[in-house]
């Protein structure tokens, strides 16, 4: 009867696995469906982001397909900047080893925006990519 006792959390513990492992699926297989209308997109635990042509949507993963999706334009950025643990950090060069809080703020005219992301070189990546885009059509600027 102990030994039954004993490895019960541990039974608990593989249900919940078992449980979030299923629930990520079906995250990731909404996501599948939604990023299908985009040129770029990326998906972590955090939100999704969405880039079709000047146009980045984002909003949070779920289940049932992304939640609370937000929209601008390129165009209407006045600078990008990625933030590590809510300090600039530069886009260019070597991603820094520190980790933390990671998200690339985007001014806009009226607002500032935060987009969260899991790793920093992800974020570094996007940035870069953003900046390019942005210089295209004459709007963002790093600082």
């Amino acid at each position: 009867m102990e030994r039954g006792l004993l490895w019960l959390p541990l039974l608990g513990l593989f249900i919940w696995l078992a449980w979030a492992g299923w629930n990520e699926y079906h995250k990731v297989e909404a996501y599948k469906v939604w990023a299908a209308n985009f040129d770029r997109a990326k998906y972590d635990i955090y939100a999704v982001l969405g880039q079709k042509g000047d146009l980045l949507t984002w909003g949070k993963p779920t289940r049932r397909g992304p939640v609370n999706l937000q929209s601008f334009s390129l165009k209407d950025v006045k600078s990008l900047r990625l933030l590590v643990n809510g300090e600039a950090v530069e886009l260019t060069g070597e991603p820094p080893s520190q980790s933390g809080k990671v998200d690339l703020e985007f001014s806009l005219a009226a607002t500032v925006v935060r987009i969260p992301f899991t790793e920093v070189s992800l974020a570094q990546s996007w940035g870069k990519h953003l900046e390019q885009e942005g210089n295209r059509s004459g709007s963002a600027s790093v600082e």
